[in-house]
């Protein structure tokens, strides 16, 4: 089983061109130096990433963006003055110093500085840039538990740090900021109202630009996922039991009766949009482990961070 490691063995490992898994507020990563060109394809083919899909460069607090970054607008200025540390990672045109294998080929490259201790600390033990997409296969579900990343990985990867389970629970938002306009390509917790009215500027939402968590089928576990209504959810989990099909729910408290079918196991129960984000990859896990044919998943509320919770689901019900 992957080992688990002190963040002193961490640095050393990065700096010798090993991957590592690390926790973030949002999901753990596993990092490798993002000027290593060994390192980073080492990253791609532990994950079975397809080599055009760029992944984030994690940086610490000390960070000057000007030496990541080629003349970074205003805009891209702001935004991390206010969310950095923080679950924000501004699109960017790429230095020198980022491998170009990071980038996935491309000129931009995405930047941000996560909000917790271990991970800045391993960060900036380690002294450079670390290029780090979510510690799991291509396209599964995200970990948020060091338990998670030992469950993915052997040999491919040096170790895991355990820094706990993950705060905010789904990935960072996403901000390109290489056009006059911004615009959001993934969603996160840090909103699109709240980037305008930082701004005080329109903000567009989607793209064509190549970006982390934005392909059409991701974070899927090995069952299918469905999202219905709160006040469908026990009627639909019922007729799939009664067809056979062992059902997982997420689910608001009372929708699904504790005496319902055996078929039908409760993967987790929602109090909020927050709370849902922090527990919708673990529940998805859950459904993976306890051989679940179907999950049946409420719909979450489209406000706040529940945008980002949609996201990631509509995204696993597409499958893997």
């Amino acid at each position: 089983m992957t080992p688990l490691l002190d963040v002193a063995r961490a640095v050393r490992s990065l700096a010798a061109g090993e991957l590592v898994g690390f926790p973030t507020e949002t999901v753990y990563g596993l990092g490798a130096d993002a000027s290593n060109p060994d390192a980073v394809r080492d990253l791609y083919l532990a994950k079975g990433r397809p080599s055009g899909h760029p992944v984030i460069v994690h940086l610490g607090r000390d960070a000057v963006l000007d030496e990541w970054a080629v003349d970074a607008s205003e805009a891209a200025r702001r935004l991390v003055a206010r969310w950095w540390p923080g679950p924000l990672t501004v699109v960017v045109a790429a230095s020198p110093r980022v491998s170009r294998i990071a980038t996935g080929g491309l000129e931009t490259v995405g930047l941000r500085v996560p909000d917790h201790p271990v991970a800045l600390e391993i960060i900036e033990g380690f002294g450079g840039g670390v290029a780090a997409p979510s510690a799991n296969r291509f396209g599964h579900v995200s970990p948020t538990t060091a338990a998670a990343v030992r469950a993915e990985f052997d040999a491919e990867i040096a170790g895991v740090v355990d820094g706990g389970a993950c705060g905010v629970g789904v990935e960072s938002t996403i901000v390109d900021c290489t056009e006059e306009s911004v615009r959001v390509l993934r969603p996160g917790a840090i909103t699109v109202e709240m980037i305008g009215a930082l701004l005080g500027s329109e903000v567009l939402v989607g793209g064509t630009t190549r970006a982390p968590g934005t392909l059409a089928s991701h974070y899927a576990p090995a069952a299918r996922v469905e999202v219905v209504a709160a006040s469908e959810i026990g009627a639909r989990a019922a007729e799939l039991a009664a067809a056979g099909t062992r059902v997982g729910v997420i689910t608001e408290h009372g929708q699904v009766s504790e005496s319902g079918s055996a078929a039908v196991v409760t993967l987790a129960t929602v109090e909020s949009p927050e709370h849902y984000a922090r527990i919708l990859y673990s529940a998805l896990r859950s459904a993976d482990d306890l051989g679940v044919d179907v999950v049946v998943a409420v719909r979450p509320e489209r406000t706040g961070i529940g945008v980002a919770v949609a996201d990631r689901l509509g995204r696993a019900a597409s499958g893997r």
